[in-house]
């Protein structure tokens, strides 16, 4: 098994006074070249954006963008006709294929709004943009792994082009778990939403993060409380 650990500090970090960002992979005016992506994980940023601002209009295309809210609310418009608000404990995707634009603002005016926004890149280019958005049952992930995204055609929630899985967990304190990947020679990357996790023998905390591959599944261990989002992607 390889692993490589992402600590939260030494994420690249961007302060553009109405947003604040913290970027897993090189992004943006962040260039680390050993931080380019992780397999098909081209994106990952933990983003909080202030009162009443936002995203304008801006373009994407040929990218599997996932939003998740961790606090508060995030106003979404496109081109596509939709307008919609996530919160915590919902999660967005949309596939931008051969383009689409879009919008993302702070609908709250009195407190900021935290999210992770990350991109996956596609297996298939050129295909008919489209959105779709859930909201989780947080009981799912209570004590176990919750798919809460998968590939196109094997997957019958949330769904992306690419042959990729995510799941959520939420463990309390002296529970363990593992982790079987539904493909071995894809990888995984953890991430540690809030709390902690001991995965394999290196203990992470929050917003810490650990690439694995080479192996079929991974062992987990809560000393405190913890919640992890796992995704497995093609490497």
């Amino acid at each position: 098994m390889k692993t490589t650990l992402h600590r939260a500090d030494s994420r690249g970090f961007a302060n553009h006074g109405w947003l604040r960002s913290y970027h897993s992979f090189s992004f943006a005016n962040y260039y680390n070249p050993e931080r380019i992506q992780f397999g098909a994980l081209r994106v990952l940023n933990d983003d909080r954006v202030a009162p009443g601002m936002g995203f304008g209009t801006h373009p994407h295309r040929d990218m599997e963008i996932i939003s998740i809210p961790l606090e508060g609310d995030l106003e979404h418009k496109d081109d596509m006709g939709n307008t919609t608000v996530i919160r915590q404990g919902d999660i967005q995707v949309m596939s931008a294929g051969t383009g689409v634009t879009h919008s993302e603002y702070n609908k709250n005016r009195d407190k900021e709004v935290a999210f992770l926004q990350i991109w996956i890149l596609p297996h298939t280019q050129g295909v008919e943009p489209r959105y779709g958005q859930v909201t989780l049952d947080p009981a799912q992930s209570q004590g176990r792994w919750n798919t809460i995204l998968g590939p196109h055609g094997a997957f019958d929630g949330l769904w992306i082009y690419q042959d990729a899985w995510f799941h959520l967990g939420e463990f309390q304190a002296g529970s363990s778990s593992s982790y079987t990947l539904k493909n071995p020679e894809n990888g995984v990357y953890v991430f540690v939403t809030e709390g902690s996790a001991k995965a394999g023998d290196q203990l992470l905390g929050k917003r810490d993060a650990m690439e694995v591959s080479g192996t079929d599944s991974l062992s987990f261990h809560f000393d405190t409380p913890g919640k992890v989002l796992l995704m497995e992607v093609p490497l």
